[in-house]
């Protein structure tokens, strides 16, 4: 009973599934309607604001992260082999994800299972950021999509504008591309990939949870 008092660290304390990569779990920090963004804080494990958002450009979906995995050197390594850039790192964060479903969702600070169906290999600052994209588990509308290919081109697009243009600040230029749209096995080959830098980052971490 002691331990059900305090809520587990979404970063590190919720485990990522035993179905992953398949299915896993998301936690979700913003939702379309949002226009501040939030961020775990990594210490507290507490949303936090990141910034208000200077432009109109909002999520396009509920958007967050992968628990228990870090885009590190392997995340780093993947991204510049399959890229053909020059990475220097990853970019120190949990592996983000974003998820596609026909319901709205009034906030984030929620944990909800999805199924990864591509993703965007972002360069950020030659940073390997990548964006896992996934639809929410069981979805009537989306639930039906098995890999990237089924995406409409509208909706690929607009992701990945948002994506490319949503950490812009005025009067400042970002060295932001996207190198590669890759399809649910190479989804799956980023997020154990993000597993494996995490247990190299944190050995204990997911012991601890368990």
């Amino acid at each position: 009973m002691e331990s059900r008092r305090f809520q587990a660290h979404p970063w590190h304390g919720i485990d990522i599934g035993s179905d992953a990569p398949a299915v896993i779990n998301a936690f979700i920090e913003i939702v379309p309607s949002d226009t501040v963004k939030y961020e775990i804080d990594k210490e507290s494990g507490h949303l936090k604001v990141d910034r208000p958002q200077l432009y109109s450009s909002l999520a396009p979906a509920p958007y967050g992260f992968i628990p228990q995995t870090y885009c590190g050197p392997r995340i780093a390594e993947l991204c510049s082999l399959r890229s053909g850039k020059d990475v220097l790192e990853g970019d120190g964060d949990p592996l983000d994800i974003c998820v596609l479903s026909e319901h709205k969702f009034p906030h984030g600070d929620i944990l909800l299972r999805a199924v990864p169906i591509g993703g965007l290999r972002l360069i950020d600052r030659k940073q390997a950021d990548d964006k896992i994209i996934a639809v929410l588990q069981h979805d009537d509308v989306y639930g039906r999509w098995s890999d990237i290919s089924d995406c409409v081109p509208g909706l690929l697009a607009r992701l990945q504008h948002y994506f490319l243009t949503y950490k812009a600040m005025p009067g400042e230029f970002r060295e932001v591309e996207i190198a590669n749209v890759y399809g649910r096995e190479e989804a799956h080959e980023v997020i154990r990939t993000a597993r494996a830098d995490y247990e190299d980052r944190f050995p204990n971490a997911s012991a601890a949870a368990d």
